[in-house]
């Protein structure tokens, strides 16, 4: 009777390194990728990608021979990103870091890289902060990542007012900014909330050449008239008037709920403070009547 075989292994530090010499050098290389805007060229060897990733392996068309077309375009992904793409193919790690995360877990989800998504979604919530989370959250709800739109929303209902000030707050698309304006949780005053959905507006009705009113439509019903001061319900809609941004009915509605000394038990989130909600005098009859 034959003996087993026994696997053994060499030492694992030489054979990643030189694989890692492999990553972007012309030398024995047989693909060539012309990567982002910048078109940068970036050499990599066919056999390898296509057992590595299914994406690359249709890309390629390994079954059709060596007379793949050179070279292939992949203009939509950094080049930085591709070339940690390729770390990670070619060595099963990868080196992330904060200013380019993001941009590398977008090409692990389109690449259909599980494992190296996984490594991006740890690394992010490792060092998320004011200045990443905008940008963390619109990633997490254009590619459905629930765990990091979680620990997003987390992460700005504890930061809230230093949030809205950053330049990525701006440039949030709104289904990302929606799951925000609903939360109860947001530490920050309707006014100052209703503020920067304005600057929101005008970025937005800026770069989409439309109005600010057309732009804000999707989400500024979220916003809680409501919980504004007479005084500040005037003034705003006032300003309003000058640059239409809240429907007049919205408007309307928050009037009717001081007039009623009552919260519109049918619009009730609309009435209920958040967490950060400065208090004012007309708040109490805004609450909900003990059962």
């Amino acid at each position: 009777m034959e003996t087993p075989g026994l696997v053994v292994h060499g030492e694992a530090v030489p054979f990643s390194t030189a694989l890692r010499s492999l990553i972007n050098n012309p030398r024995y290389s047989d693909v060539c990728f012309v990567v982002g805007q910048e078109r940068q060229e970036i050499f990599a060897h066919r056999c390898l990608l296509a057992c590595r990733c299914n994406f690359f392996q249709r890309l390629l068309g390994v079954d059709s021979g060596p007379g793949v077309s050179n070279p292939v375009l992949l203009s939509t992904v950094p080049a930085a990103a591709f070339l940690a793409v390729l770390e990670f193919l070619y060595t099963n790690s990868v080196e992330l870091h904060r200013h380019s995360v993001l941009e590398v877990l977008t090409a692990a989800v389109e690449y259909g890289l599980d494992e190296l998504r996984e490594l991006c979604l740890e690394f992010v919530m490792k060092v998320l902060d004011v200045e990443l989370v905008c940008e963390a959250l619109q990633v997490a709800v254009t590619f459905g990542l629930g765990p990091l739109q979680e620990c997003c929303m987390a992460f700005i209902e504890a930061h809230s007012q230093e949030t809205l000030r950053t330049r990525s707050f701006l440039e949030l698309s709104a289904a990302a900014l929606l799951p925000l304006l609903r939360s109860d949780k947001l530490c920050v005053d309707e006014a100052e909330l209703i503020r920067a959905a304005r600057s929101w507006a005008r970025v937005g009705a800026a770069v989409l050449e439309r109005s600010v009113a057309e732009v804000a439509a999707p989400v500024v019903r979220e916003l809680r008239l409501a919980l504004l001061a007479p005084a500040e319900l005037s003034a705003l809609e006032e300003q309003n008037r000058r640059e239409p941004l809240i429907p007049v009915e919205q408007i309307v509605e928050a009037w009717k709920c001081h007039a009623l000394r009552r919260g519109d038990a049918a619009r009730g989130a609309l009435c209920r403070r958040r967490k950060g909600t400065l208090p004012r005098e007309h708040h109490r009859f805004l609450d909900p009547p003990l059962q």
